[in-house]
């Protein structure tokens, strides 16, 4: 993809930004770096990146201390008892594709045999059956601050990773994966979307999501490839590889 002069400044600030987030690295068999990640969710997508050869910049919340207070991106949060400054909290990815380029905020979540038993069959979704997708206004906010400091080529979005305590049966996910002894199901939400479409949650707790069935209908698989399975509702990946 082409990125105009301006744009690629603007990129350039941003990664030397990054260069600071960026997590630490060690060096495994055949020269493979890998960021250190504490959460089992963020290790998996890594892996996934890693071996569909998927090109990523991974960023470490952990480095946003070492930043000066004047360096460090801030947000207005406005309020009905308050307005104040917010530090904006880090992404975890940024993915190059053919098209476009994406700034990904990972999101874990659980699935049970009993949340899996209750997606089978042609009624779905149900209280039982729904993907969990909240997360927090301050998400939110933060993603749209790093997508408007990246400029256009870089599309801000969630992405989903459902740990599956067992396998799910064929069919039942687009795109799963295995790694580590653990099972995963990804989808995917543009930050556009999910704003479009949010609802709050908790009004204590600061948190937003989607209404299950609307959840079901905007989210997309994250990339093609070996991990993408036939499916009744298949949907176009987020993400065009390169090459």
């Amino acid at each position: 993809m082409s990125l105009s002069v301006s744009s690629v400044i603007s990129v350039v600030n941003c990664l030397c930004l990054l260069s600071v987030l960026c997590g630490e690295m060690h060096r495994e068999s055949g020269g493979v770096f890998v960021t250190q990640r504490r959460h089992h969710y963020e290790s998996a997508f890594e892996d996934f990146l890693r071996s569909s050869r998927i090109p990523y910049v991974a960023v470490d919340e952990a480095k946003k201390s070492l930043l000066p207070e004047s360096a460090s991106p801030r947000l207005q949060v406005h309020g009905p008892d308050e307005e104040r400054a917010s530090s904006v909290k880090s992404f975890d990815f940024v993915i190059y594709g053919e098209s476009q380029n994406l700034l990904l905020e990972v999101k874990g979540r659980r699935i049970s045999p009993r949340t899996l038993a209750a997606r089978i069959g042609p009624n779905r979704p149900t209280p039982r059956s729904r993907l969990e997708n909240w997360v927090t206004q301050d998400d939110v906010d933060s993603l749209a601050t790093w997508g408007a400091l990246f400029g256009p080529g870089f599309e801000p979005a969630f992405v989903f990773v459902y740990w599956c305590e067992e396998q799910p049966p064929d069919a039942l996910f687009q795109e799963i994966f295995e790694s580590r002894g653990r099972w995963y199901a990804l989808r995917c939400v543009l930050l556009s979307d999910y704003r479009a479409n949010m609802k709050v949650r908790s009004p204590r707790w600061h948190t937003v999501d989607i209404a299950a069935s609307r959840f079901e209908q905007i989210s997309q698989p994250f990339t093609a490839g070996r991990s993408l399975r036939a499916h009744a509702d298949s949907q176009l990946p987020l993400l065009e590889p390169i090459g």
